[in-house]
């Protein structure tokens, strides 16, 4: 070959080996750089503090399914743990949206934990965050469902309870009839006619009480009350009720000590605890109210020596329509709204009510309020 054409063919081979080696490493660095991408774990700019900031949970997750950010609302209901989605609920929803690309919303009821049956009912929105990243949203409804319960218990209760006294009234007006010409017969029934009657109507007032206390404006004029003044109301009401069983009543503690609020709903509310331990307590017993003041806390406590109330039904005294002695409340005229409307009471107030009992040996309610600041209590002599 002629040496005059050697030098153009080394030349051009050689630029073309050198294009070619170039290229493939260019190709590779590109490589390098798609797959770095994959595996990175860092999120667009901005969404580590977005996420950071919201309220409800919040979780974005890798290609993987791993979790790059979650919020402290995501931590604390439960969802995430070492790096995963804990429900596998909420990990066919990320699947469904990485397949179509679409964003979805669906409501999802997941289990709390591990142990026992409670639920979280929650609003989930699930979408694609870029081309790498997945991000979940999740609203707690928990509450609104635990409600929305409620309000259906609370209609099937109320439905329950006022066909006994109506069904009784029916039934004992057409006994009268019956009767009419048997004086004995007569009077005896109208008598629990009378019974049903008053049962009926004191349902009814509290039904309406416990819905005005449920009402966003039931405390919205509060005035200085004078705790003193509470209890010896209270006790004043009961006063028939407890010398008809025998009972004694009697208060002691500290005085002159005062709360925001309303004066008749805490006398209503201090009224039923003392009603409550009258009617579960033996004849002859003894009731005291006590009241003290820790802080900045004012505590009135109800005592009774009654037939307490079981460890297990402890959470659901407050409950209503709730009985302990379903055969004793409806004897006596109970509604199983008293305790309901305490708790409301002491809500409103800013306070909140405990409970201590053992079967046979009495049970404590504990009214806890706000304290007003004011001079030094000075000790009251207990009286009977």
């Amino acid at each position: 070959m002629d040496s005059a054409l050697l030098v153009p063919l080394a030349l051009t081979l050689g630029v073309t080996i050198g294009a070619g080696a170039v290229a493939t490493v260019v190709a590779a660095a590109r490589r390098g750089r798609m797959a770095a991408e994959v595996a990175s774990t860092t999120v667009p700019d901005g969404v580590d503090q977005v996420v950071e900031a919201l309220e409800s949970a919040g979780v974005v997750l890798d290609y993987s399914n791993s979790v790059v950010k979650a919020s402290p609302g995501a931590l604390a209901l439960g969802l995430v743990w070492h790096r995963t989605l804990v429900h596998a609920r909420l990990v066919e929803l990320v699947e469904r949206v990485r397949r179509s690309g679409e964003p979805l919303t669906e409501e999802v009821e997941l289990s709390r934990g591990p142990l026992g049956d409670a639920a979280l009912h929650l609003s989930v929105r699930v979408a694609r965050l870029g081309s790498r990243f997945v991000l979940l949203l999740a609203e707690d409804r928990t509450e609104s469902h635990r409600l929305d319960a409620v309000r259906r218990d609370f209609v099937a209760n109320i439905s329950h309870e006022l066909k006994t006294p109506i069904g009784a009234i029916g039934l004992l007006s057409e006994a009268l009839g019956h009767a009419a010409e048997d004086p004995v017969q007569v009077r005896r029934f109208a008598d629990q006619l009378h019974k049903e009657s008053e049962r009926l109507a004191s349902m009814t007032q509290e039904i309406i009480e416990l819905s005005r206390l449920q009402a966003k404006d039931a405390l919205s004029h509060p005035e200085m009350v004078e705790i003193d003044a509470v209890v010896a109301a209270a006790i004043d009401q009961n006063r028939v009720l407890a010398d008809a069983h025998r009972i004694t009543l009697a208060s002691g503690g500290e005085r002159g000590l005062r709360v925001w609020g309303d004066e008749t709903m805490l006398i209503t509310a201090v009224h039923n605890l003392i009603a409550n331990a009258v009617q579960y307590s033996p004849s002859p017993s003894r009731v005291g109210v006590g009241v003290i003041a820790t802080d900045d806390i004012i505590e009135i406590a109800v005592t009774d020596q009654g037939i307490g109330i079981p460890e297990d039904e402890l959470d659901r005294v407050f409950e209503r329509f709730f009985r302990v002695d379903q055969a004793r409340s409806r004897a006596t005229g109970g509604t199983g709204l008293g305790l309901s409307i305490v708790k409301h009471v002491v809500q409103n107030h800013g306070g909140d009510v405990r409970v201590w009992s053992q079967p046979g040996r009495g049970s404590t309610f504990t009214i806890r309020l706000p304290r007003v600041d004011q001079p030094a209590p000075t000790p009251l002599k207990a009286r009977t």
